[in-house]
């Protein structure tokens, strides 16, 4: 990344899970912190309807939202986020939520924070229905704007196909020096985490998580 991209006072984070901030965006938020940038991170859900309880099992469908809230504080800890914000949507629900509501709460952090970039999933093209409904909303909101107060939108994509709509990614961050803490963030989702990274019983090598996490890429959200 270039320094004008790295310059950024305020960020505002907009996901609708806990561990979506660990896998796709830890390295670059840590990266900013320690540039002196405040972020906040709105997570949407406490993804209560996951249906990953940990390898073994440790938590149940009545348990997981409270065991996901303290994983979720514990990954911006790791991180360096002070400031998190659980807005209480219903998780698999956001494409169903009053668009008004949503649109209201993300409006209102927007004029509270003033953000210079909000980092959120790209519409239509982030694979779980509430990614998606995530994005279409900041970016429903933030198109409401004027083109002086909009901040800049940097997107998450991995739909299968979405590189043949979008183009490739115009943002590539290395975050090889904040691997100790996106890993730690991503470990800190313990009841997902071992589900979803975890191959067979091996932990994942050095070179493997270098390869895997030591880069993150994002697209810049045109709204015209």
């Amino acid at each position: 990344m270039n320094s004008k991209q790295t310059q950024h006072e305020r960020i505002l984070v907009v996901f609708p899970h806990p561990d979506d901030e660990a896998f796709v965006a830890a390295g670059t938020l840590a990266m900013y912190i320690e540039g002196g940038a405040q972020v906040t991170y709105a997570c949407l859900t406490l993804g209560e309807m996951g249906r990953n309880m940990g390898i073994p099992p440790f938590a149940n469908r009545v348990s997981l939202p409270a065991i996901r809230k303290e994983e979720l504080a514990a990954s911006c800890l790791a991180i360096g986020i002070q400031d998190l914000r659980m807005l209480g949507f219903h998780d698999k629900m956001i494409e169903f939520e009053d668009q008004q509501r949503l649109d209201s709460m993300i409006l209102g952090l927007l004029k509270e924070l003033t953000p210079s970039l909000v980092i959120t999933f790209y519409p239509r093209y982030s694979v779980h229905p509430d990614h998606d409904a995530t994005g279409v909303a900041v970016a429903r909101t933030i198109g409401q704007l004027t083109v002086a107060e909009r901040p800049l939108v940097h997107c998450i994509a991995f739909a299968s196909n979405h590189e043949k709509v979008i183009g490739k990614a115009d943002v590539t961050v290395d975050v090889t020096s904040f691997l100790a803490k996106k890993m730690a963030s991503i470990r800190s989702h313990r009841s997902q985490f071992q589900a979803a990274e975890l191959v067979g019983n091996r932990e994942l090598t050095d070179e493997e998580i270098r390869n895997r996490f030591g880069t993150e890429q994002f697209w810049t959200y045109r709204f015209d």
